[in-house]
């Protein structure tokens, strides 16, 4: 039997490095590796072909997913389940690698207790809030790419003595925007975990004002849905002249970096010695310094948080 590899849900960069690594295994130890292109509804449709050298080769640089993806609601229904199925044994594939996060990884623990397939997830997303796991594949790259847009967007705030509102992704979580407020030096940061005191951010900005700041960032997390607001609130309350930058789906691409690349590897590496050797459907997580393997159950129990030490720094950004 063979051994499909499949991106689910949203893209990020770190997938096409973990494809890489994937089909670069599969031929180094004799199995014979397969790509579902465009995620669960290709799985549905049988878009399946073996993979090659060729196919790989000159991707490790490039963000998304070559092999594409979706987000499906037929997968819901059994019957398309069963096509899935059906589609796979067709190719003789009874393991499946699946990139993608939490939803992800619900349907394929469906799909398992449906009909037995086995299956490794492995946590990529750029919003980092699977539960279990410190990492999941393109985040360091997402903060690199929110990093260089916002010292980009601080160079033109202090020449016009501007406040700049920068709105980053983070549906639920306010990772993203707090770890790139504190590593930017941010001045306000709004996330759905922190409570936020307009009034005394007010007076705080207005007293470093008079005391001859020039100007200020604010990181905003997409998931409080306030980036608005926080503009008006700067241009009316503070009194400084403010501009908005949503940046939006430049955050999920862009070139993977050292850590993503090295990580896309070893998370690779871990779940295909594991899915080869016996049965599984598991997610592999990085937690501690270590790789390990959970439950889907375990995973899908509780919300992922943001690390406490990151809240106690940022608390000082909402007040």
């Amino acid at each position: 039997m063979s051994i499909a590899i499949i991106s689910s849900g949203g893209d990020c960069a770190g997938m096409n490095p973990a494809i890489k690594a994937f089909v670069d295994y599969c031929y180094h130890n004799g199995e014979k590796p397969y790509f579902i292109y465009d995620g669960l509804e290709g799985l549905i449709d049988g878009n399946i072909r073996v993979a090659t050298h060729d196919d790989v080769a000159g991707i490790i640089h490039l963000g998304g997913t070559i092999i594409r993806s979706s987000r499906s609601k037929r997968f819901f229904d059994y019957k398309q389940r069963e096509k899935a199925f059906n589609n796979l044994k067709k190719n003789g594939i009874d393991k499946l690698i699946v990139l993608g996060g939490d939803g992800s990884f619900r349907a394929m623990n469906q799909f398992y207790q449906d009909f037995k397939i086995n299956f490794i997830g492995i946590p990529s997303t750029i919003d980092n809030d699977i539960f279990g796991t410190e990492y999941c594949l393109g985040v360091d790259t997402c903060l690199n790419v929110i990093r260089s847009s916002i010292d980009s967007i601080r160079d033109t705030s202090s020449s016009f003595k501007r406040a700049s509102v920068i709105e980053t992704m983070g549906r639920e979580c306010g990772y993203l925007a707090l770890i790139s407020a504190l590593t930017c030096g941010a001045e306000v940061c709004i996330i759905p975990e922190l409570e936020y005191d307009l009034e005394s951010l007010g007076k705080r900005l207005k007293k470093e004002i008079k005391e001859g700041r020039k100007y200020i960032i604010c990181v905003v997390s997409e998931g409080t849905k306030a980036t608005k607001k926080v503009v008006k609130w700067l241009e009316k309350d503070v009194g400084i002249e403010t501009r908005a930058s949503i940046l939006g789906y430049i955050q999920r691409g862009g070139n993977p970096t050292t850590r993503d690349r090295l990580m896309a590897y070893q998370f690779v590496n871990f779940a295909l010695e594991k899915i080869c050797n016996e049965k599984s459907h598991h997610i592999i997580v990085y937690k501690d310094d270590e790789f390990k393997f959970k439950r889907v159950e375990y995973i899908t129990s509780q919300k992922a948080g943001i690390e406490k030490i990151f809240l106690k720094l940022g608390k000082r950004l909402v007040k």
